[in-house]
């Protein structure tokens, strides 16, 4: 009796940190976001070098201004358009800015009207960019891995921190700004290539029919209600942005201001950033290895009440040894909290929308945290460290208490891998 032949299973899509796939994604974003990094070391010291401290100042913010203003856009075009089409645009536009600079730079003086024109395009350029970036690790794995992914983004992002001031300098060292410009500029261009050959996933959206897009504004107002609108994501961002707004202005204004009342110098305050950085990518590396941990909403929680709590308590240590050893505690609890949080955004997103949900997570991370910055220091001022890094602690930690109050942040967990189907 001739029995039935099933079908052959499909191959088991292998873990994220084995899938060439995600890998050759990960090296061409290691390499932009270095890439980054360059191009403000070159950015800060050619203003330094052709204007006075308040012309750097206006330099160096200038990108922020067209990122933050069409961040909403780029999500809307990231969802409209092929990602891949994007993201490879953004890095060749700015790898075409750079190189070009370099050219100008090399001819001439940097003239203080082309770097500010320089940052506004660039950071036009990053407010498209971003977004696509942002909502393509779901396209290039499944979603049991997309923490993992997570996980190795963050990696990314810190190995740039580290790596790229010193690439910077050395290449301003050896070449000035010409030469800084034009490292940046090819690991631009180190991207392309890599990006080219990402297999992406198409979108799964079921048996629901995808709606015909309406006006460019349309669209992203209907980005905003859905992240509203959503019981899992609108807590998120609001836990997100509160977390944001009260901690990044006393990490970054904060520590400045104290080191300088403590008497540590630079070197002190290096080692404070520095703690900071080994523990957040400590907590990175977690979800890198882990692939999933258990109650991720309670996770999220957590993480946050201990790193804002951690946060308050920084201003009290009276020894430097003791401040590095809890910013790297802050860290830790930052680097899993902002893994773990992301990964829960875009595995509830729905996949239509990802790229203007990814564009509002963003704008909480890049348009809001620096209107703090002022009040901070001005606090500071009047009141002195110690009551300001509890007050930004106390208000950081409402968006814990808001995660605790939300139900579906509570329960929300990552999806588990699939077990191998029998052939």
């Amino acid at each position: 009796m001739a029995t039935a032949r099933t079908a052959p299973s499909a191959p088991p899509v292998p873990p994220a940190h084995r899938d060439g796939n995600v890998l050759r994604w990960l090296a061409a974003y290691t390499a932009s976001l270095v890439g980054d990094s360059v191009y403000f070391v070159a950015l800060g010291w050619s203003a330094q070098k052709a204007a006075g401290p308040t012309e750097v100042g206006l330099v160096m913010a200038a990108g922020a201004l067209p990122r933050a203003a069409l961040m909403l856009g780029g999500g809307v075009v990231a969802d409209r358009f092929d990602l891949r089409r994007v993201i490879l645009g953004g890095d060749a536009l700015r790898c075409v800015l750079l190189l070009a600079v370099a050219a100008g730079v090399a001819l001439t003086a940097p003239a203080l009207w082309i770097l500010v024109a320089v940052a506004l395009v660039f950071g036009a350029v990053d407010a498209l960019f971003v977004p696509a970036v942002g909502a393509l690790p779901p396209r290039i794995t499944s979603p049991d891995q997309l923490a993992r992914v997570t996980g190795m983004r963050s990696l990314a992002m810190r190995l740039a921190q580290i790596a790229g001031p010193p690439v910077g300098g050395l290449a301003m060292g050896l070449g000035g700004a010409v030469a800084a410009f034009t490292a940046a500029g090819l690991l631009f261009a180190l991207s392309l290539p890599l990006l080219l050959t990402i297999r992406i996933r198409p979108l799964e959206t079921g048996d629901a029919k995808q709606p015909a897009p309406g006006t460019a504004w349309q669209d992203a107002l209907d980005g905003l209600r859905h992240v509203r609108r959503h019981r899992l994501i609108g807590p998120l961002v609001a836990v997100g942005a509160l977390c944001e707004l009260g901690l990044v202005g006393a990490l970054n204004v904060g520590l400045v201001l104290l080191n300088a009342e403590r008497g540590w110098g630079p070197s002190g305050y290096g080692w404070i950033v520095g703690g900071f950085g080994a523990g957040a990518t400590a907590g990175a590396a977690l979800l890198t290895v882990a692939g999933r941990l258990p109650r991720a909403g309670l996770v999220v929680s957590g993480t946050l009440l201990a790193g804002c709590a951690g946060a308050s308590a920084i201003a009290f240590v009276p020894s430097l040894g003791g401040a590095v050893a809890l910013a790297a505690v802050v860290g830790a609890n930052a680097g899993v909290f902002s893994s773990v949080g992301n990964a829960l955004v875009q595995t509830a997103a729905d996949p239509a929308c990802l790229g203007r949900v990814t564009s509002v997570v963003m704008l909480t991370l890049v348009g809001l945290p620096p209107l703090g910055y002022p009040l901070v220091g001005a606090a500071v001022e009047a009141w002195g460290t110690a009551p300001v890094f509890v007050g930004c602690g106390l208000f950081a930690g409402l968006g814990a208490l808001l995660a605790l109050a939300s139900d579906a942040v509570r329960r929300a967990e990552l999806p588990r891998r699939q077990p191998k189907r029998a052939a």
